[in-house]
């Protein structure tokens, strides 16, 4: 990741047990187009980071927040009305600690995500929008957001997973 992983992410490791930027035991990346069709991209390029660290167990609940975040990316943050932003629109990070892995959506604006107005009184609680950020925080162990800094425009929204004690037992057999 670089200096600018290190700078970008230092807001996650507050509040978390010491995290040395260098102790990650993988990480990848991907860059996304400001086109919906990113969201499968996205999908398919988490079910392969996942295969090669031995974590398809966790698949599903990783995509669901993966495709989440990146659609609220596409839809909310990229500039003007809609996903025809200059390429790439946004950027799809994923790393792995022992016992954690955090998925990561990088996008040039500065607005921070809100989670929909949705009530079980709503006449409307069946719409099909809106529930982005309550999937988040239902699927993952917690989730959060910043504003980049340094050289870097615009935000991040990462949601955090804690690994299943067998997925921590391959990690230090590696």
């Amino acid at each position: 990741m670089g200096t600018q992983g290190s700078t970008m992410f230092a807001p996650l490791r507050q509040g978390l047990p010491p995290i040395d930027p260098v102790s990650v035991s993988s990480s990848v990346s991907c860059a996304l187009t400001g086109a919906y069709e990113s969201v499968s991209g996205a999908r398919r390029f988490t079910e392969a980071a996942l295969g090669r660290w031995e974590l398809s167990d966790c698949f599903d609940d990783v995509a669901l927040v993966v495709s989440e975040l990146v659609t609220n990316a596409l839809r909310h943050a990229l500039p003007g009305s809609g996903p025809a932003a200059p390429e790439p629109a946004v950027r799809l990070h994923l790393m792995r600690w022992t016992s954690r892995l955090v998925c990561a959506v990088r996008d040039p604006s500065e607005t921070s995500p809100v989670a929909g107005e949705i009530s079980a009184d709503d006449p409307d609680c069946s719409a099909e929008s809106g529930r982005g950020l309550y999937l988040v925080e239902a699927f993952s162990d917690s989730w959060g957001w910043h504003p980049l800094a340094g050289t870097l425009h615009g935000k991040v929204v990462w949601a955090m997973f804690h690994l299943p004690a067998t997925a921590r037992r391959n990690a230090l057999a590696v």
